[in-house]
């Protein structure tokens, strides 16, 4: 099936948005993640009524949020390997093109990241003058639980204060295995449609392991951009693509 062209685009921010000039260092938070996701998988298997709930939706409102174990470990990460962040990030190549158009067309984006957002995630918004971009940001401490759970994409998009249908595609960029099943599992609960586009090799097999077509990987931005100008240039009109943009508050 072809791709359509987004009412909302949200993109993962490590080794998606940005990447890590010390690849090692990425590796090593990927590697929390999975690892307390793991975890957490086999502790609930062991004791039935500590089990996780399925990921129906969000978490309920003004439920507290207790930063897990790995929460903890990033935030020593951080701490450890404190350097200026240009001296440890920097956007990857394209992503100002993709998004400039995505705004130049009145697309709602948004930025989710199993990372944290004090004392690194805020810091390179700033940096890298990325928060006229994006009108949500969802950072590891406003959600409970991770990726490949989909609250933070759930939230993301309610958050942005939208009027979704069936006709509206909202994509999710994302370079990871659990950013694919993360988007997957969000369609469930969305009234619209959520896709994954995978931005590198590890998402890319997750891609063709859950039965996605090839046009669901798009390995640069210079490539998305050609493939989202081809689209909106088919389109009836920009303002039936811009049919979910976020409401004046």
């Amino acid at each position: 099936m072809s791709l359509q062209a987004p009412s909302i685009v949200i993109f993962d921010m490590d080794g998606t948005t940005i990447r890590h000039l010390n690849p090692k260092v990425l590796g090593l938070m990927e590697w929390l993640d999975d690892t307390a996701f793991s975890i957490s998988k086999v502790w609930g298997k062991m004791f039935d009524q500590k089990k996780e709930p399925k990921p129906t939706a969000e978490s309920p409102a003004g439920a507290p949020v207790k930063p897990p174990k790995a929460v903890m470990m990033h935030r020593a990460l951080h701490k450890m390997n404190r350097k200026p962040i240009d001296l440890m990030v920097e956007p990857c190549p394209g992503i100002y093109t993709v998004l400039s158009f995505l705004k130049r067309k009145g697309i709602p984006m948004g930025l989710v990241s199993n990372g944290l957002g004090k004392g690194y995630g805020l810091d390179v918004i700033q940096q890298f003058d990325l928060k006229e971009y994006f009108d949500v940001t969802i950072f590891r401490e406003d959600i409970h639980r991770a990726k490949p759970h989909p609250e933070s994409i759930i939230k993301a998009v309610r958050q942005m204060g939208t009027h979704l249908g069936e006709n509206d595609t909202v994509w999710y960029v994302g370079d990871r295995h659990k950013d694919v099943t993360a988007a997957q599992s969000a369609s469930r609960h969305l009234p619209c449609t959520v896709i994954p586009i995978a931005y590198a090799v590890n998402a890319a097999i997750a891609i063709l392991e859950k039965k996605y077509g090839p046009e669901h990987i798009i390995m640069s931005y210079h490539e998305m951009y050609k493939v989202l100008n081809q689209l909106f240039l088919t389109a009836p009109n920009d303002a039936a693509l811009a049919s979910c943009k976020v409401e004046a508050k």
